[in-house]
């Protein structure tokens, strides 16, 4: 009887299950703020107007706006730290609704077990979640990841419930190549979306990746690149994560004419700054503050994210649509009063309405590291220059630069040194380097949580502290610490898959807190200096990185020596 309800509910013959009235609503079809009942039947919504409802289910908004359930349209939720329980516990009252994610963190430690262990992990709650089929599992041939992801699991994992896609394709010089196994990826996507990843890509290197059927980027740091890419018919990812931030940049953009191509996404953010900040709310006041008409961001993080999924049930306060929705106070601030899950009440005045449900843990222990001792760290002394990796404030990107040799950190010059220790295969492979931006004076840092393939880094003044963090993260299952003196300053367990808490948002934002305390007080410069340390190992972002292989020349696409000659 669901169907034939809701129609006479919106034809005013029964009561609705809910009406929320005293308010206003966004449209964003037609862009206007409208006044009017929403009234909701079997959890949609059935219509606006003057509605009748049960007793006791007609709720007062006081002038509040209802907007459409956000919607992230892309995320590693991962990269959060937290069970993806606890992860809705800490978006749902920030208005987020809907999730797509890509999963690629933990298929590469787990393969496709990994992928199934989200599935599970994300059943039963009031956030729905989406997965793209991760396709770069590993990223590149130059690491060593733990699980290995062909054309064929592709195939399989299309066929999982709420798999929609094909996750970013980050292999771009295997995309110019006529790579067969990334062909065959692309090709056991057809019919699907196939999201993007080329940073700085541009001219006919850009044609050729977007005539494979790629759709979307969300790597754009530039106006001009995002630009190009808009021309050519790509979906742009507008990105506002913990460490880049790229909305303010690319604003300019969205115009009348261009905003349906934009998205709002977060793609890597800490539990520490969803806690503090929010999530699609953030970005949605970051969005307005940076010049975007507040109605456009709104679009951009709602029906254009729900047509963009292929999702044509969710996005708008309109008949017909999920009664997923939003009660915010302006749209400048966007303070989230109240948050409806196809008709129910979730979240109210920042506080979730549903009881907590315990974390899934996987089977399979996290860290096999062989080999390894404090020796393993050294670098032989040679006359001459060595590569350094240079990190760029508020960006993924690095830059390659030179500097005169040396077999130790040196922290006047602000450079310090960086393994790459190899934790899926027990094959014992080290790639050792050096770093500069971190500002460390002392001690060192390091994480599991190493995009994409996640083997264990740590860069540090010192290899007494850096062997010292190794050791740690090696016998408690995968995290991130801060050692001094050869004994561990702080320390954050990351016992799922070495990449998530099983504990609470708020124990895990804590705790978080406290290895960035210490990172500070090494000297540390850097907001979140262990979200800069886990993408120092992503061999697909320009342009100098570091694997358990070794140095990654990403525009050169090979692994270079790290002395460059005298």
């Amino acid at each position: 009887m669901g169907l034939e309800r809701i129609i006479r509910v919106a034809r005013g013959l029964e009561p609705a299950d809910l009406v929320l009235a005293g308010g206003r609503h966004l449209n964003v079809f037609s862009g206007e703020i409208l006044e009017g009942d929403v009234a909701v039947a079997d959890g949609t919504i059935a219509g606006i107007g003057a509605y009748p409802a049960k007793a006791g289910r007609r709720i007062d908004l006081k002038g509040d706006i209802l907007l459409p359930g956000f919607i992230d349209a892309h995320i590693h939720l991962e990269s959060t730290l937290l069970s993806i329980p606890e992860f809705a516990r800490a978006v749902v009252p920030r208005g987020t609704t809907t999730v797509l994610t890509d999963p690629h963190e933990i298929v590469n430690v787990m393969g496709l077990a990994g992928l199934d262990y989200m599935l599970a992990s994300s059943r039963g709650l009031p956030l729905d979640v989406y997965f793209m089929a991760s396709s770069c599992v590993p990223a590149t041939r130059f690491e060593t990841a733990g699980g290995r992801v062909a054309a064929a699991g592709i195939r399989r994992a299309l066929g999982r419930p709420r798999v929609l896609g094909v996750a970013e394709m980050m292999d771009v010089p295997g995309v110019l190549a006529g790579d067969p196994e990334v062909l065959g990826k692309i090709r056991a996507g057809r019919g699907r979306r196939i999201d993007g990843h080329a940073p700085l890509v541009s001219g006919k290197d850009l044609s050729a990746y977007v005539s494979a059927g790629i759709r979307s980027d969300h790597e754009c740091t530039r106006i001009e690149e995002a630009r190009e890419k808009l021309r050519l018919g790509m979906t742009i990812m507008m990105r506002e994560g913990t460490t880049e931030r790229n909305v303010a940049a690319l604003a300019p953009l969205v115009t009348p004419e261009t905003a349906s191509r934009f998205l709002l996404v977060s793609d890597d953010k800490h539990v520490d700054d969803l806690l503090d900040n929010g999530h699609m709310d953030e970005n949605l006041r970051r969005a307005v503050s940076a010049g975007i008409d507040p109605v456009s961001a709104v679009r951009m993080a709602t029906i254009n994210p729900a047509l963009y999924m292929g999702l044509s049930d969710r996005g708008a306060v309109a008949p017909g649509y999920a009664a997923d929705l939003a009660v915010v106070s302006d749209l400048e601030t966007f303070r989230v009063r109240a948050v409806y899950k196809g008709g129910l009440l979730v979240a109210a005045n920042g506080r979730p309405a549903w009881r907590k449900i315990r974390p899934l843990l996987p089977a399979r222990h996290a860290m096999r590291v062989a080999d390894f001792s404090i020796d393993r760290l050294r670098v032989p002394a040679r006359f001459g220059r060595i590569r350094v990796i240079e990190i760029v404030p508020g960006q993924i990107l690095t830059r390659s630069v030179t500097e005169d040799a040396s077999p130790a950190a040196d922290p006047e010059r602000d450079i310090a040194k960086i393994a790459v220790v190899e934790r899926h295969k027990a094959s014992g492979r080290i790639g050792l380097g050096f770093v500069r931006g971190f500002g460390l004076k002392a001690g060192a840092i390091a994480s599991t949580v190493a995009h994409d393939s996640h083997n264990l880094i740590v860069a540090g003044t010192n290899d007494r502290d850096m062997a010292a963090c190794v050791r740690h993260l090696v016998r408690t299952g995968g995290g991130l610490c801060a050692a001094h003196d050869g004994r561990i300053a702080a320390a954050l367990p990351l016992p799922i898959a070495g990449l998530m808490s099983d504990r609470e948002a708020e124990v895990v934002a804590g705790r978080l807190t406290l290895v960035k305390a210490a990172a500070a007080i090494l000297g540390s410069r850097l907001p979140d200096p262990f979200m800069h340390l886990s993408f120092l190992a992503l061999p697909v972002v320009p342009e100098l990185r570091l694997t358990d292989r070794g140095l990654v020349d990403v525009r050169r696409n090979e692994i270079v020596p790290l002395f460059v000659g005298p």
